[in-house]
């Protein structure tokens, strides 16, 4: 069958997949309750989130707060039974490593905190791109069934049968517990979804539940030509190459062995030392760095006239704020973006600066980054989306030479004159 054919057979095969009672598209898909569970799972996301950065989660899975969201996970309909095997503690094996192991188990919660606060894919697949180059072991792409309740158009349900359905109907060769192959058989989903738009959905489980009845043997997959089966195995290595390629310029990124949470202690204790008021992002403030919680000593909120202010909760996310004594006015904001996407950064940078809020008009905003990234930052400031950045006149501070000369500001500097200086243009 050549591609006409497979992709009229497809249109076919959705259509009778649609009209089926008993299919998951009008049993889970269509059912009044699915809205519901997205509210209440993502509700429990952020009770995982907070035991985690609080340190009270504790080192097991039953009884845990993970149990209770990934239990809700699992009861809905049959495409998701069974979803929580992937978090059941595993004694012989000790996985998933994130009981046992407290900085797993936080960077496992950093993951679903970050994920929540993303607005773009780009964001989400930095941040699964970050989790995989941990090797966390056992704690592999069925966390996407976590995901997928916080990002439905970006990121696709995920387990046996749907990866054995989009084999089936592409003839590619996934390979189950590898991100890298959930990352490259996302990209796939995408293209199909794409080319059946009108006969799917925006909302990614739809696609997810059709390849998961073809998994299940419900409906067989549509035949292919050999072209068309080569044609998807090729996209299959490529998005694979891809994103070890992506991997590979990350972790060139972190040449610098220094951590975001180090630079975000350094740009604390600075401003501490220049006589401001420090605001730590509100997720990362029980973030540990060398023995001392990020915001310890920094402020527990943010004054009235910041806080009521247009783009508040973007703003309450920003990595450091330093704060005038004497007013509650934002003297700087800093956005430390050590390996992933600076898009959301930038945003909530937007957020502070055209908040509409006076205490907002003379905050100097800069981009705090390792050395080696000064290039990949300006590129993506050029893009037509941060038009209005320019305007913004955002700094630019690179770790060596803040590292190099934050003592001799601390010990010598007054007010925002000495970051100015070291400041570069963007």
């Amino acid at each position: 069958m050549d591609g006409q054919g497979f992709d009229a057979a497809t249109r076919d095969l959705i259509a009778r997949w649609k009209e089926d009672p008993s299919a998951t598209y009008q049993s889970w898909f269509l059912w009044s309750e699915r809205i519901k569970n997205f509210r209440s799972i993502r509700r429990g996301l952020q009770v995982v989130v907070n035991e985690i950065r609080e340190g009270s989660f504790g080192n097991a899975y039953r009884g845990s707060s993970l149990e209770t969201v990934v239990h809700s996970v699992a009861e809905q309909r049959q495409i998701f039974r069974g979803a929580d095997h992937a978090f059941l503690w595993k004694p012989k094996l000790r996985i998933p490593d994130i009981y046992e192991n407290p900085e797993n188990q936080r960077a496992f919660g950093r993951l679903l905190d970050h994920c929540a606060c993303c607005n773009t894919a780009e964001e989400v697949m930095s941040h699964i791109r970050d989790i995989d180059r941990r090797q966390i072991k056992g704690l592999g792409p069925a966390v996407a069934n976590l995901l997928y309740f916080l990002h439905p158009t970006f990121v696709p349900p995920f387990n046996t049968k749907i990866v054995e359905g989009y084999n089936r109907l592409t003839g590619a060769q996934v390979k189950l517990g590898s991100w890298s192959h959930f990352l490259a058989m996302r990209q796939g989903i995408l293209e199909l979804n794409e080319r059946f738009r009108a006969h799917l959905s925006n909302d990614l489980g739809a696609i997810g539940a059709l390849l998961f009845d073809i998994g299940s043997g419900r409906y067989p997959a549509p035949p292919r030509d050999e072209a068309e089966a080569a044609s998807w195995a090729d996209r299959l290595r490529e998005a694979r190459a891809q994103a070890a390629a992506l991997n590979l310029a990350a972790a060139k990124g972190e040449g610098d062995e220094r951590s975001h949470s180090e630079v975000q202690s350094w740009l604390r204790d600075l401003g501490h030392a220049l006589g401001f008021r420090v605001w730590i992002a509100a997720n990362d403030q029980g973030r540990v760095h060398d023995g001392k919680a990020l915001g310890e000593g920094c402020l527990k909120t943010l004054p009235p006239a910041i806080a009521t202010a247009p783009g508040a909760e973007a703003v309450r996310l920003i990595d450091v704020l330093w704060l005038r004594p004497d007013a509650e006015r934002v003297a700087a904001a800093f956005e430390v973006e050590h390996s992933t996407s600076i898009y959301s950064g930038i945003v909530r940078m937007l957020d502070l600066a055209l908040g509409g809020g006076d205490p907002h008009a003379e905050a100097g905003l800069y981009l705090v980054a390792p050395d080696a990234r000064e290039a990949d930052v300006r590129a993506q400031l050029a893009r037509p989306a941060f038009a209005r950045v320019s305007d913004l006149k955002i700094g630019w501070l690179a770790y060596g030479d803040l590292a190099r000369h934050r003592e001799a500001i601390a010990r010598f500097g007054e007010g925002m004159k000495a970051i100015q200086a070291l400041a570069r243009k963007l």
